[in-house]
């Protein structure tokens, strides 16, 4: 439809863009056969196995293309990942309002929210260990606030809604969220956001960042990765891409008998970026 508006109301450019398009679409037919044929030339000629570890390489960087600004050179771990750049002064400003249902929240009602499962378990967790200090309190409670929504928006896939986060999200917040973890596309004559899988990638990114800040860059990776329902390949893809340390979890509280949680911890030095963990565990399964 809309190539016969262009037809019979367009500019001649547009015109002149149309023919060279349907000309284009002329040969793919041809061409899909000959890139056919060359990807066949070149496993034969490199072997899979090697092609494999060409794609895990390629993996790492292009989840580091969607990490937060990361400061190589700092002195301490706060630096590194700065908190100004996962929420600025005007969007922390906006959490004031919203993250106040949580700095006054009661034991009674953080038991009802986890039998509600209203909020994801990272949060309800730390819901139960909020400081005493008023501004502690508060600040801890913003950020627990925007990670949920982070993790709760990452559940969208295509996004009809210009606030899809609901009227209680501010407006800057939402922005923020469509703006940053969405990918515009167009389909069927409309523009729509999504959240591909990179986008996705993006959010783990930034609410393993915001966990860091919260628990004095040190978190628990696979409780995060449930959260975000993620696989645990990816989820340790993405911390080591962040040059996290990751360890078990080891005699963390209610975990002591649970060797099957991953421990991330953010330390300077960064230590040296690698990608062969992944090349090593595709190795073994070949």
């Amino acid at each position: 439809q809309m190539d016969l508006c262009i037809e019979a109301f367009g500019t001649s450019k547009q015109k002149r863009a149309l023919n060279s398009r349907r000309m284009n679409a002329v040969g793919s037919d041809i061409l899909n056969t000959a890139v056919t044929k060359a990807a066949a030339n070149i496993i034969d000629a490199k072997g899979v196995t090697a092609l494999i570890q060409d794609v895990a390489q390629d993996d790492v960087q292009n989840i580091s293309i969607f990490l937060p600004p990361c400061n190589e050179d700092a002195d301490k771990p706060a630096d590194v990942y700065k908190f100004e750049d996962i929420l600025s002064p005007a969007e922390y400003e906006a959490l004031r309002v919203p993250a106040a249902v949580f700095v006054n929240i009661t034991p009674e009602e953080i038991t009802k929210k986890t039998q509600d499962k209203s909020h994801c378990s990272f949060v309800l967790e730390e819901l139960k260990f909020l400081p005493a200090d008023e501004k502690s309190r508060d600040h801890k409670a913003r950020c627990l606030w925007f990670l949920d929504m982070l993790i709760k928006f990452s559940y969208l896939k295509v996004i009809k809604k210009k606030n899809p986060m609901g009227p209680e999200c501010p407006h800057i917040i939402s922005r923020k969220l469509m703006k940053n973890f969405t990918s515009v596309t167009y389909n069927n004559g409309s523009v729509q956001n999504l959240i591909s899988a990179s986008m996705k990638a993006k959010i783990a990114a930034y609410v393993i960042a915001l966990a860091l800040h919260v628990n004095n860059f040190q978190t628990d990776l696979t409780v995060l990765q449930n959260d975000l329902k993620l696989q645990e390949s990816r989820m340790m893809d993405i911390a080591r891409a962040m040059r996290l340390k990751v360890s078990k979890a080891k005699g963390l509280p209610g975990l002591e008998n649970d060797q099957n949680h991953k421990l991330g911890t953010l330390s300077v030095p960064l230590p040296v970026q690698k990608a062969s963990g992944s090349q090593r565990k595709r190795k073994k399964i070949n």
